[in-house]
């Protein structure tokens, strides 16, 4: 995507990220895991604020920091990072509220032509999946890397 990103961290094995939001309301800690599913090849994006009481993601939480495209951006590009290293897998994300799933579905629709050069976008509707299309609403969303 061709907005600023954060840099992030992660470890050998690709599945956990992490970076730093710095807006008005401070630097808030991100988290970016992505994790198996029971389906092979099928992995889970989860992603939030670190809440240290509970030393996990918080997907409920609201930073309102000011910067949601560079944070869109940084989650975007871990799964550019992530399917390099696992080329094979589709990745799996939804929202944690209805309105998350609508701002993952407008940062889709707003990038779509330069991320369809790399993945197929899929959108869960009706529990089926059909390829992404601008203005229809999905519950979720699947996107696999195209091979080269």
């Amino acid at each position: 995507m061709h907005y600023p990103k954060y840099e992030y961290t992660t470890q050998r094995q690709m599945m956990h990220y992490e970076f730093i939001s710095v807006g008005p309301k401070g630097r808030i800690r991100k988290i970016v895991e992505f994790s198996a599913t029971n389906i092979e090849n099928v992995y889970n994006l989860a992603f939030g604020d670190y809440d240290e009481t509970m030393d996990s993601i918080n997907d409920k939480s609201i930073t309102n920091n000011g910067d949601s495209q560079k944070v869109l951006a940084t989650v975007a590009s871990t799964v550019y990072a992530f399917t390099s290293k696992y080329p094979n897998a589709w990745v799996f994300a939804t929202g944690s509220t209805k309105g998350r799933t609508r701002l993952y579905r407008m940062g889709l629709t707003n990038n779509l032509t330069e991320i369809a050069e790399d993945f197929d976008v899929y959108g869960l509707k009706n529990d089926q999946w059909e390829y992404f299309e601008v203005g229809k609403t999905y519950e979720a969303f699947l996107v696999i890397r195209k091979s080269f």
